[in-house]
């Protein structure tokens, strides 16, 4: 069952942004820009309130996914990253994306936090930032 509505449609875009963000890391890590994404749909708190699709996060603006500024991001959704949108959809996840809002990649060391945000942990050469219980309660029931 899945954690967050979404369409065909929806599931394509999910799929599309996981693989510009972080093709270069992998399965593992491409789940985990997908993780982030399900949580930003799925908390509606913080810098994400009022995202209720998979589509308003993609292209939420400010506060969106460089990528999708990129000619990289607009190549047609290859079947194996659907699969990996769906499983992501479908509520798996993998720490430290696992209740994440943030990521990127830094020149040097993850620093300690990221838009206010604890750092959660790294990921090859992905930082991920985590919001506090208090402060985003959906996405830690998943």
């Amino acid at each position: 069952m899945a954690i967050i509505r979404h369409t065909p449609e929806h599931i394509k875009l999910l799929a599309r942004l996981m693989r510009a963000e972080a093709e270069g890391e992998g399965k593992l890590g491409m789940m985990m820009v997908g993780n982030v994404g399900v949580n930003r749909v799925l908390g509606d708190c913080l810098d994400f309130r009022g995202i209720r699709t998979i589509r308003d996060m993609v292209f939420q603006s400010p506060g969106g996914f460089e990528a999708v500024q990129k000619p990289y991001f607009y190549q047609r959704a290859r079947s194996r990253d659907i699969r990996l949108a769906r499983r992501a959809v479908q509520g798996e996840r993998y720490h430290p994306g696992k209740h994440s809002l943030w990521f990127f990649r830094p020149v040097e060391d993850c620093p300690a936090r990221w838009f206010g945000q604890p750092h959660s942990g790294r990921y090859k050469s992905h930082c991920f930032y985590s919001p506090s219980y208090g402060d985003c309660k959906k996405i830690f029931l998943y």
